[in-house]
């Protein structure tokens, strides 16, 4: 079958811009798995993706013609309906046969297959390959189906009378395969092979496609659009460094800005703009946000990350002078910038304290009260907190006190992003100690890869107490996440509260004293400050239960499913999972540790079966075969070391100490009968076995790590 390259181009009204980039791939995806599908692509075929503000295309490599003819078994019906007791066709089985425009002689070719528990008449069909039209047709019409379109609209045809619903009203389609057009249709199109270029900037209004091979070239040279939404992006990145570099300075580095931009011009053009210097006594933050989310600038930034005067903007023109547009920017900006001033400056006249009272008249959630009562609860949280890792109590609940104030300001009003960053600055502005400014700056810190974040440990305590409040608060009232929802972002919480965690006891760990906060004993208290609402111990340890497993995942990476049960399976103090998993982890290369694992899960099972629970505790007086008395010399000495180095936080010294342990334990279940008849002597040997699965426990559940 002859082959060719194909291209498929629907030229539309401006697209939704954050949208762009999927609707491109998932276009150009559809198209060719529904090709594929039918047989029309090849092993060889590539499919690249175009995507600009006015058109979805796909090129699409080695499509062809017809697909070729295959052969397959069709089933027919059972042999019981479709052949009577003496083996001839039944009227059933003839009428079938003359629905596929067969006859009677048919019956001597089919055969009989089994069909699940039944044997079934089946018969052998060459079926013909799909012509490219209606392959295509129908790729066309699933490629539109699937578009994840944010919103559809309705819009009239050009008869006035029928009307489609898509994304935006569409103009024209392109098929092309080789220099041959395909006449499919869509939206009340029918392709052709001819597609518009720039509104302003394309050479002739009007672009002729030649062959599916030359799209993008002719687009580019007749239309002046950069059809790639790769392509164009990299130009965009290309300018804006090189137009930043002749400033001696650099553009913020935002990759869904810049994927957003890339989808609103068709052939990029960077200008450099400015502002009037007096803007910049606003918080940076400030003026950033305004300028990226309103306007679509990229502000330029000094070598020290500090905001300057100057910016970015990516036109979609390229005028001989360019000062016009340069010029009708810098206004449209102007405004912008001066309506956060004045904001900070009308913020900065009243105190954040004196906002406090406002947050009553904030509702937090309906059945959780306002902000004002969740703001007492945070706080008793994080002085709670702040007396366990060493932070200042009174600092930790200002913070805490102050944390959520910013929310009744203007700037937060008009840009919700920047909550407790303004925040932040108002009370270094009203003269709050730095630590407590600080804290409220990063109570909404989501990433922190480094132990300098927790330099702060007022920060660290109302982060804490922020996230478990709302952990507690969120799952006390039902509204936990499930499957792919999350609404509250609780799992993100989690990750927090568990960042945290880590964070607190290297310090701890730096300044050489012991980390005192538990999860277990920090969720209880936290659930005790909500005296409006009885929350029960089960849904402390669903909570408990659900940390563990964010960070399980967490580290799957890092460790094997094995190596993360044995150690979350004795739910250890939650910054110690990470070093426990690791220790696990290098004993697991040991040549004893199969055998101990093994061992230990059936002294587990032991255990279990034994009437009534068992102490760790044996009598040496009572100890008869050699077997288990050799053990408990051995155990005596080895556990002793395991303690101490366990009690030294040395859990991979301590693991490998059991080491020792692998051929007494060996020989004393080859050797030993643990259900003695004398109920004194099974006692002691359960005693034993007791004592050896609290020596080899204590990192770790080693028998989760046996096959």
């Amino acid at each position: 079958m002859s082959q060719n390259n194909l291209l498929v181009e629907l030229f539309v009204e401006e697209l939704p811009p954050k949208a762009l980039k999927k609707l491109g791939e998932s276009f150009s995806n559809t198209l060719f798995d529904t090709l594929r599908a039918q047989g029309l692509t090849a092993e060889n075929t590539v499919t690249t993706s175009f995507a600009s503000p006015r058109r979805l295309a796909a090129h699409i490599t080695a499509v062809a013609a017809q697909a070729a003819d295959k052969q397959i078994s069709q089933k027919l019906m059972p042999v019981s309906v479709g052949l009577d007791a003496n083996g001839n066709a039944t009227p059933a089985l003839i009428k079938r046969l003359n629905g596929m425009g067969l006859d009677e002689s048919a019956v001597a070719k089919l055969t009989k297959q089994m069909d699940g528990k039944n044997e079934a008449l089946f018969l052998d069909i060459t079926q013909q390959g799909a012509a490219l039209k209606e392959g295509l047709q129908k790729a066309v019409e699933e490629a539109i189906q699937k578009l994840p379109i944010p919103k559809v609209m309705t819009y009239q045809l050009a008869d006035g009378w029928s009307s489609v619903n898509f994304v935006r009203p569409a103009h024209g389609l392109v098929a092309l395969h080789g220099s041959d057009v395909i006449s499919i249709s869509a939206l009340g199109l029918t392709a052709g092979n001819t597609t518009q270029g720039h509104r302003f900037e394309a050479a002739n209004p009007t672009v002729t496609i030649t062959n599916a091979d030359t799209y993008a070239e002719q687009l580019k040279a007749e239309g002046a659009v950069i059809a790639s939404f790769v392509e164009r992006r990299a130009e965009i990145e290309r300018q804006l460094t090189a137009a930043a570099a002749k400033q001696n300075l650099k553009p913020i580095e935002d990759d869904a800005l810049l994927d957003e931009v890339t989808a609103l011009v068709e052939r990029p053009n960077v200008l450099l703009g400015q502002f009037e210097e007096v803007y910049l006594e606003v918080p940076q933050e400030c003026l950033i946000l305004t300028m990226k989310a309103n306007q679509k600038y990229f502000p330029l930034l000094d070598a020290s990350g500090k905001l300057t005067n100057k910016f970015l903007i990516v036109s979609n023109i390229n005028p001989a002078d360019p000062s016009a547009v340069i010029g009708g920017n810098e206004r449209v900006v102007r405004p912008r910038l001066a309506d956060a001033k004045f904001f900070f400056d009308q913020d900065r006249k009243k105190t954040l304290e004196s906002r406090l009272e406002g947050l009553s008249k904030v509702v937090y959630h309906n059945l959780l009260g306002s902000q004002g009562e969740r703001t007492e609860r945070v706080r008793a949280i994080a002085k709670w907190v702040a007396e366990k890792i060493g932070a200042d109590p009174k600092l930790a609940d200002r913070a805490a006190q102050l944390a959520k104030a910013d929310l009744l300001t203007d700037m937060v009003g008009e840009f919700p992003e920047l909550q407790g960053i303004m925040g932040s600055y108002y009370a270094k502005h009203d003269g709050e100690n730095s630590l407590v400014a600080d804290a409220i700056a990063d109570q909404y810190l989501v990433r922190r890869d480094d132990l300098n974040d927790a330099s702060n440990l007022v920060s660290e305590s109302l982060l804490i107490a922020d996230k478990i409040e709302t952990l507690v608060g969120i799952w006390a009232i039902g509204l936990k996440p499930t499957g792919e929802k999350d609404p509250f972002a609780l799992r993100r919480h989690a990750l927090g509260v568990i960042k945290s965690f880590e964070l607190c006891a290297a310090t701890a760990r730096i300044a050489d004293e012991d980390f005192k906060l538990s999860l277990a004993k920090l969720l209880e208290f936290a659930a005790s400050t909500f005296t409006s609402t009885s929350i029960p111990t089960s849904t402390i340890d669903e909570i408990k239960e659900f940390v563990f497993n964010r960070y399980q995942n967490q580290l799957s990476v890092f460790f094997k499913p094995q190596t993360l049960d044995a150690v979350i399976s004795l739910a250890p103090p939650l910054h110690e999972v990470f070093k426990r998993s690791d220790a696990v982890k290098s004993f697991q290369l040991l040549d004893e540790a199969d055998s101990l694992a093994a061992a230990n899960k059936r002294i587990s099972n032991i255990l279990k079966k034994a009437e009534s629970e068992v102490e760790a505790k044996f009598n040496n007086d009572l100890l008869i075969e050699p077997a288990e008395k050799v053990l408990a010399i051995k155990l005596v000495f080895v556990k002793t070391d395991a303690d101490t180095l366990f009690e030294n936080g040395d859990y991979t010294a301590s693991l490998k100490a059991l080491a020792a342990l692998k051929a007494p334990v060996d020989d004393f279940f080859d050797n030993v009968m643990v259900n003695a008849e004398d109920p004194a002597l099974k006692a002691n040997r359960l005693g034993l076995l007791a004592t050896l699965h609290q020596a080899m426990n204590r990192v770790a559940d080693l028998s989760k790590l046996a096959g």
